[in-house]
């Protein structure tokens, strides 16, 4: 038989990474979902006109990736993102921050407390289950010719975009 001398102290290390990065799955029933380059690249064309001085923000912001390469694509907006798994939260935190990224940030909460009308653009790379919710919260709370984007959408790896009434 096959025995292998592992101190118990590396599964206690292992359960607290996983649940660091899947916190709060249990309670919102959204994973750690990452984008994909690709969907990145799609949101540049899903952003305002350039010279618009926009807010835009990433509901579930993972690690931090949509945020720092639309703020390096387009420096003349502000990029905010929310993400509720403290593991993270603290990649996509320390991503802006030793990036030297000024026009982005990401706080730890959820995504339900956040006023989307405050943003010109809202973004969303979540688990189907809060999609029908999260869009009737975009439509009640968002400025009319606002846009919301939401992915993974019925074509995979780009996202479904639609402009609030107005």
């Amino acid at each position: 038989m096959l025995a292998l001398d592992i101190p118990p102290g590396f599964f206690l290390a292992a359960f607290l990474i996983l649940l660091a990065v899947y916190w709060s799955t249990f309670r919102t029933q959204v994973p750690l979902y990452l984008s994909s380059k690709k969907v990145w690249c799609a949101l540049e064309g899903f952003l305002p006109q350039p010279g618009t001085n926009f807010r835009f923000i990433d509901l579930g912001s993972g690690l931090g990736g949509v945020l720092t390469h639309l703020a390096s694509i387009r420096p003349d907006g502000h990029y905010a993102g929310v993400e509720s798994a403290p593991l993270p939260f603290l990649w996509s935190w320390l991503r802006i921050k030793l990036g030297g990224y000024r026009n982005c940030n990401v706080r730890w909460g959820s995504i339900w407390d956040d006023d989307l009308a405050q943003y010109d653009a809202v973004f969303a790379y979540l688990s189907p289950v809060p999609m029908e919710r999260l869009w009737r919260k975009a439509r009640a709370e968002m400025r009319p010719g606002t846009v919301s984007s939401a992915a993974p959408s019925p074509c995979r790896n780009k996202p479904r975009m639609r402009r609030t009434g107005g």
